[in-house]
């Protein structure tokens, strides 16, 4: 499985306060183990994915365990539905979600092709709301999953949204690994890549995510005019030419984003998260 996330900028290192609860971020580590991957652990899987030794590992699984987000067959552990709690809190605190999936499901009933929601959370997009009409992939997404965010087309538009210096920090670490043979992979394409996307308005990916798929993506912005979101269209190659896309679906696309953002602004907190 792909590292663990690393802490988000001010909560790493030195830079920790003194409010810091390290036994927290291990209790929450334990959890992001967990992963399609590796749906089933023993405590030594556990402990050599987080880095634990096996006594702290074992105690936080076991506390895991009371608490009802782990389950155990006596060697193996595996998360319970549980764990999906956290994930809504989120959905219903940020509001977001709600708001938008009324004017997806009405943009997928005229068009007919999968829309989606995605945040950015580090250096990830994480989908937060999504209305599918068919599996047209053989990659397995849903609310909470997540990609590298120079690897789709909602992450290439929120990156695009970053001030200079942020993308330049961004570009400076990130490991671009092509997922297909399509992809982008070195970082001086995918910068121009994102000044083009900056330009224009919206993202446009040919399969370079999962081969036969293409996805158009444009920005949500929130009441201050700040990107908060990106929302997109994914279409089988075979459906749709990237023509298409631009001229028949980015319009509809882009009326959908600018219908969010009307709500948005009239429940400007909406978008806290």
């Amino acid at each position: 499985m792909a590292d663990l996330p690393s802490a988000p900028d001010g909560a790493a290192g030195d830079q920790r306060g003194l409010h810091f609860v390290q036994s927290l971020e291990r209790g929450l580590s334990v959890i992001r183990a967990f992963d399609a991957d590796n749906e089933a652990m023993t405590l030594s899987d556990v402990a050599r994915v987080t880095g634990m030794t096996r006594a702290a590992a074992r105690r936080f699984l076991l506390t895991l365990l009371d608490l009802g987000y782990v389950r155990s067959d006596g060697r193996l552990f595996m998360l319970t539905p549980r764990v999906l709690d956290l994930g809504y809190a989120f959905l219903s605190a940020a509001g977001l979600p709600g708001l938008a999936q009324p004017h997806m499901e009405a943009l997928v009933a005229d068009v007919r092709h999968t829309c989606s929601l995605a945040v950015l959370d580090a250096d990830d997009v994480v989908y937060v709301a999504r209305v599918a009409v068919r599996r047209i992939v053989n990659v397995a997404i849903a609310v909470g999953t997540r990609f590298p965010a120079y690897a789709t087309s909602l992450g290439r538009v929120l990156l695009a949204s970053k001030p200079d210096a942020w993308l330049d920090d961004y570009l400076g670490r990130v490991d671009i690994k092509p997922l297909t043979h399509r992809m982008i992979d070195d970082v001086t394409t995918l910068r121009a890549e994102l000044d083009a996307v900056r330009a224009a308005g919206y993202c446009l990916t040919d399969q370079e995510l999962e081969n036969g798929l293409r996805s158009i993506a444009v920005p949500v912005r929130d009441a201050g005019g700040v990107v908060v979101a990106a929302m997109n269209l994914s279409v089988h190659a075979g459906w749709e030419d990237l023509e298409a896309m631009q001229q028949l679906l980015l319009p509809k696309l882009r009326a959908a984003a600018d219908a969010v953002e009307a709500d948005l602004t009239a429940r400007p907190n909406a978008t806290r998260s």
